[in-house]
Formats: C-alpha cells, structure tokens, sequence
C-alpha cells in the first residue's frame, strides 16, 4: 500500500525541465553572490571564532598536515577538519585573505539554498522552490551567517541537503531513484559529522526517526537503515576519525565525552542562556517572513495524504532543532540556523500560492485569496518602528555597547531607516493597489537592507579584530622579536602575522593541546614575562588597555591603539 502510494505521488510531481532548472540554479548563484560577495573580504576577521576557523587552516597549509588540526602551534580537537580542509584549500589557491577564507562560506550557502529550491520544487513545485529559496537567503540569520567564517553555516548546508534528500527519496517509487537519493542522504550526514560531529547523525536520526513515528510509516525504516547507506556514511565520516584516535591516544574521550556530552550536558563551556533563547533568534533571524509562518502553517496543515506529511516533517525538523540546542546548557546565537530551511520551504510554499498563477503548473498550492494582507500590514507597523529606533536611538547615552553600536552604524544610520521604512511601506501598497510585486518587492527590500547592515559592520572592527594593530606591527617585525598577547589568546593575531605568538597565563580552549604537548616555549606564565621584558630583545606585547598592568604600562612604549586593543613594546 505504501509502495503503490508513494508511486502515485511521484507520478502526480512535475515532469522534468532540464532548461529551468539550469535557469534557476543560475539564479539562486548569481543572489549568492550578488548578496554575499561583496561581503567577503570588506570586514576584517573577528574575535574569537573568525580567527580559530581561519587559523586553523592556514597553520594546515604552512606544516602541510590535514590530519592534527592546531592553533598557535597547538592540538585542538574541539571539531573535526572538513570546514578545516575547504578553507586551507581556498587558502592554498588565494592566499590567506578574508575574501579566500569566508569563499566557501558563500558556497555552503547556495549549497543549503540550492538543496530548498530543488526539494521546494520537487514537492511544490517550481515556484514554491525558488520562493522558498529567497525566503532563506533574504532572512538576517541565514545570509549573516553566510558570510561569518563559523562552522554553522557549513553544518547547516549539509544538514539541509541530508534531510531534504530523504525526504524526497520517500517520495520516490522503489528503484534506483530512491536508492540514488538514500546514499545521497547519507553521504551529506556523513559530511555533517565531518563538519561538526555528531550531530551530523543525530538530527537527522532524530527528525526522521519522530517523523516516522507520527505518521506511523512504520516501513520507512527500512528506508532510512538502508544498509547501502550506512556503507556510504561510514566509509565517509571514519576514516578521519579512526586516523585521529591512531595518532592520538587522548583524541577519543576529549573529542566524544568533553567535546560532544560534557559540552551539551553541563555548563563546561559556559554558554548557558535559559531555555526560551532560541525562540526569540529563531523568530528574528527569519524577518520578515515570521510573519507569514502562522498562516503558511495553518493552510499547509489542512492539506491532506501526501503533501501534510511532507508539512509534519518540516514542522518537525524546525522543532525539533529548536528543542534539542534548547535543553542544552551550551547555547549560542548560530546553533539554531539548522531550522531555519524547513520554515523557509513552508513559507515559501505559502508564497507561492499568493503570488503564482493558479493555471500554471508551477504556481504551488492554492493560499487564500486575502492571504498575507495581515502580515504586510504588520511588516508595514514594524518597518516604521524600526526606521524611528534607527533614527532616535539614544546611542552614546546607551552604554558602552551603545555608543559602539551607534558609531558602527555612523552614516548608515539614515539609509537603514529608510530601508526598513520602504521595506514595510512599499509591499504593503503594492498589495492593496492588486499589485503581484508585493512579494518581490519585499524579498528586495530584505535583501538591501540587510546588505546596508552588513556594509556598516567593517566599522567595528577596532573593537572585534587584532588587525589593525598586526597592520601597525608587521613592517617594524625582525627576526628575534617576540610577540606576546597578555592573559588572553587574540585568535585574529597569528594568521594575520603570518606566525605563532606567546600567551602569557592563559589557556582556555587550549587547554587541551597544553595538556598533552610540550608548549612550555610560547605559553608563559608572568613570572617568564617579566624575564623576557627585561631582556636584551625586543617584545612586543598587546593587550586590552582596560587590563594592562600599570608595570607595563609605565615600563613601555606605546606602539598603536585601536578600539579596545593596545600594543606595547618594551623599548
């Protein structure tokens, strides 16, 4: 029964068109890249992550060793290398640049977008795909991440395409298709895993498994256990890991109990946010379509047979996202990306009943006829709300966060308030005039102003990077100086000098490393500090101004300042 009706759905999909599909990968490519591109190389890396995941890679390339990823000089197993491996190749062809390092940022990024757009059209057809990919791309989370060298961006892509293929799979009739998009499905798992681990397998063990069991497909399980696959995702994601544990007697429990359990289970890390954290990141990140999940959820549910299944899992999929990283006691902004694909097809799918030509094939399910009216009246309300806390925002009166923010915004101030203003006023008009550019037109009012946001952020890099003061040191460097970063490790310094640098009584993530290697050389207590800084050499030293020590302060000279960050030299 369940092979006869997966037939018949996979009958009633669009034929293919080998021309539009070209056409609108071409599409989703150039919004990538009109979108993301300029973005690359304009900001200079930041604190932390930006200069561990950039790091990382270039000390790959220098030692010519892709197995033990290290920074500073020192193991560090917290991830496993994929992401490691796309940079140092883009490093390898580039050189070691902002714009060579974020590159494949951008292509996990029309990775994910191109896995919605061909799912999207696969079930709803081709305007719901392409819809749903705008949705995705214009939402602030989505394209922020794109362009902020993290691992979540990469896991995100991977995860999207792992769960999408299988769901398409279902679809298909049993043959070789099926079996084609199964081993595709483990592939892109497998590549999670060696993007972030384990969770590259448990979501999607866990939506698919949840999914299963709602819809009482019972026989799907032999589907999803495809021996073939499991071949597939083991002969991918072992390899290294097996390797690392050959080299590395500690890698096991480091890697899987403190990396994977202990960093979930416990506050180790010290990321604890309370449980609701995610909801409100969700709900932003995904502006402005939030506005329109309500009612894409609720005409999506009153379908039936095939169609409401396809909307259980992507319900689930985002839901149970949200609930897995939300139990956790380690919590960050970006974990929560991983949801927001599945609300982008179901938005998307809404979208493209409201826009699209019932006649025409590709139009997607029919949305009631007054759909959406509500929610660019709202998007309208919060467009004008956002321009007048742009424009009256009390800035340096705020705080120290305040006034940063406010001279990070400077001159962008007046071109934001009026993109969020147009973005909310103009779909809101166009739509009651009968216009179908409403949509369009929100879709590109998303896009510019979160690219003008994006465009104002280089101006914050004094308080986010070490690169202008690398900038001020690199020229006045010869060989023997020594350059020292006191109690903390700025993870932007090393790849922008090209070099390993001292850390004065500091550990954190490199505590490991320091554990199981002799790094008694460059990481120092202040008692060797001391001993260096009255020595005959010449020691640079940078630090955060509020955290220099009056001694050496008064017992240097003032090199360059920037933001923050201050570097010091010993005479």
């Amino acid at each position: 029964m369940l092979e006869s009706s997966a037939a018949l759905s996979a009958s009633a999909l669009p034929p293919p068109q080998p021309r539009t599909w070209i056409l609108d990968f071409f599409l989703l490519a150039a919004g990538v890249a009109l979108l993301l591109g300029p973005h690359l190389g304009r900001r200079a890396l930041w604190e932390p992550d930006e200069g561990r995941y950039a790091e990382i890679p270039r000390e790959m390339v220098e030692s010519g060793d892709y197995l033990t990823p290290r920074i500073n000089g020192i193991k560090y197993f917290e991830k496993p290398p994929l992401a490691y491996w796309a940079t140092a190749g883009a490093i390898r062809l580039a050189g070691p640049s902002e714009t060579a390092v974020r590159a494949p940022l951008a292509l996990f990024a029309l990775l994910g977008c191109a896995a919605v757009y061909a799912a999207g059209r696969r079930l709803f057809g081709r305007r719901a795909g392409l819809w749903a990919a705008a949705v995705l791309l214009t939402s602030p989370l989505y394209l922020g991440l794109g362009h902020v060298l993290t691992l979540d961006m990469p896991v995100s892509a991977l995860l999207t395409a792992s769960l999408l293929a299988f769901l398409v799979a279902v679809r298909e009739p049993p043959g070789g298709r099926r079996r084609a998009q199964v081993l595709v499905f483990y592939a892109f798992a497998a590549l999670a895993v060696l993007t972030k681990g384990l969770i590259g397998v448990v979501i999607p063990g866990l939506v698919i498994g949840a999914w299963i069991a709602v819809t009482r497909q019972w026989r799907l399980v032999k589907v999803a256990l495809a021996p073939a696959g499991i071949l597939v995702f083991l002969a991918i994601a072992a390899p290294w890991h097996l390797l690392a544990a050959r080299a590395h007697p500690e890698f096991a429990w480091f890697y899987f109990v403190h990396e994977h359990f202990l960093r979930y289970l416990t506050k180790v890390h010290k990321r604890y946010e309370p449980p609701w954290f995610f909801l409100p990141v969700l709900l932003g990140g995904l502006l402005p379509w939030t506005a329109f999940l309500p009612q894409a959820l609720a005409g999506a549910w009153k379908e039936t047979g095939e169609t409401r299944r396809e909307t259980a899992f992507l319900v689930l999929w985002a839901v149970l996202v949200v609930a897995f990283f939300s139990i956790s006691d380690s919590k960050l902004i970006p974990y929560v990306l991983p949801a927001v694909p599945p609300l982008a097809l179901l938005v998307g799918r809404f979208l493209a009943g409201l826009s699209g030509d019932p006649a025409r094939e590709d139009a997607g399910p029919p949305s009631p006829p007054n759909g959406g009216r509500t929610a660019l009246a709202a998007l309208a309300v919060l467009g004008l709300a956002e321009a007048a806390f742009v424009v009256f925002w009390p800035g340096p009166a705020a705080g120290t966060k305040g006034r940063i923010l406010y001279e990070t915004l400077g001159g962008f101030r007046p071109a934001l308030a009026a993109g969020f203003a147009l973005t909310g006023i103009v779909p809101w008009a166009l739509h009651r005039a009968g216009s179908k550019a409403a949509f369009p037109a929100l879709a590109a009012g998303s896009a510019l102003v979160w690219s003008l946001l994006f465009a104002s952020l280089p101006r914050y890099d004094a308080f986010q990077s070490t690169k202008p003061l690398a900038e001020a040191l690199a020229p006045r460097l010869r060989p023997g100086d020594e350059i020292v970063t006191y109690h903390r490790y700025y993870q932007t310094l090393p790849f922008y000098l090209r070099r390993r640098v001292d850390v004065v009584a500091y550990a954190g993530e490199l505590e490991y490393g320091m554990e199981h290697e002799d790094t008694r050389a460059w990481m120092i207590d202040e008692a060797e500090l001391w001993r260096r800084w009255r020595g005959p050499g010449r020691v640079y030293l940078v630090a955060e101004s509020s955290k220099l020590p009056p001694a050496l302060a008064l017992g240097s000279r003032a090199v360059a300042r920037s933001g923050i960050y201050e570097l010091r030299a010993n005479r």
